[in-house]
C-alpha cells in the first residue's frame, strides 16, 4: 500500500444552471444537503476534506471543513476548482468529486491510487465503459504549476488539459450508477426515492 496521504475535493464552485441557478450541494436530498451525502461518502476514503464553493461560504463552513473559492474569477470550471484545491491541499495527492453525485463509489479512492501508482501516471480519472467521468480524479498536487498556465492561457476544458499530462483511466464497469449526477429536479426526486431519510 502506498503511503502516500491524499486530500479530498468536494467540487461545488458551480452555478447550478440546469437546476434553475440553486447551489446544488445545498439542495435537500433525504434529508439532508446533497454534498453532506457526497462528503459522508469520500470522507472515509482520504485523509484530508476541503471544499471548494464560490457562493454561500457559511453554509459549507457548517459541514466542518476548510472552504475556498475558486482563485480565478468568473465560475471558470472544475478545472479552477481543481487548481485551487491543489494550492491548497496538504497531502501530496488530491482527489475530486463533485457535489451533485451522492452515490460515489466506496472504492473511488484507492481504485484510483492503485493505477495512478502502478502506471507512474500524473493523474487518474474514472471511466465507466467508453465514458469518461473527468470530475472523479486523482491527481498530484505538483500539477499546480501547470495547470495554473493552462488557465491563465485560457484554457477551460478538461479533456484538453488532461491531453498534456500522463493519464490513466480506471474502470468502474462495475459501479456505472454510482457516478450519476444530479442536475434536475426529476433527478432529484428519483435520488429521494433511493436514498433512506436522515435521522438526523
Amino acid at each position: 500500500m502506498n503511503p502516500e496521504k491524499i486530500t479530498g475535493v468536494l467540487l461545488a464552485g458551480g452555478q447550478g444552471s440546469r437546476m434553475g441557478g440553486v447551489d446544488k450541494g445545498l439542495v435537500p436530498l433525504a434529508g439532508q444537503p446533497m454534498a453532506a451525502h457526497v462528503l459522508a461518502r469520500l470522507g472515509p476514503q482520504v485523509d484530508e476534506l476541503i471544499i471548494n464553493a464560490n457562493q454561500n461560504a457559511d453554509a459549507y463552513a457548517a459541514f466542518g471543513h476548510p472552504v475556498f473559492g475558486d482563485d480565478i474569477p468568473g465560475f471558470a470550471g472544475p478545472l479552477a476548482g481543481l487548481h485551487a484545491a491543489l494550492v491548497r491541499a496538504s497531502h501530496p495527492l488530491v482527489v475530486t468529486a463533485p457535489c451533485d453525485s451522492p452515490f460515489l463509489p466506496a472504492d473511488l479512492v484507492s481504485r484510483l491510487a492503485a493505477a495512478l501508482h502502478a502506471q507512474q501516471a500524473e493523474l487518474a480519472v474514472a471511466r465507466t465503459f467508453d465514458q469518461a467521468h473527468p470530475v472523479f480524479c486523482l491527481c498530484r498536487r505538483t500539477l499546480a504549476g501547470h495547470l495554473h498556465d493552462f488557465l491563465a492561457g485560457g484554457g477551460r476544458r478538461i479533456d484538453r488539459w488532461y491531453a498534456s499530462l500522463k493519464v490513466v483511466e480506471v474502470a468502474f464497469d462495475d459501479e456505472e450508477a454510482a457516478f450519476r449526477n444530479i442536475n434536475t429536479r426529476d433527478e432529484l426526486s428519483a435520488a429521494n426515492s433511493e436514498l433512506p431519510a436522515s435521522r438526523g
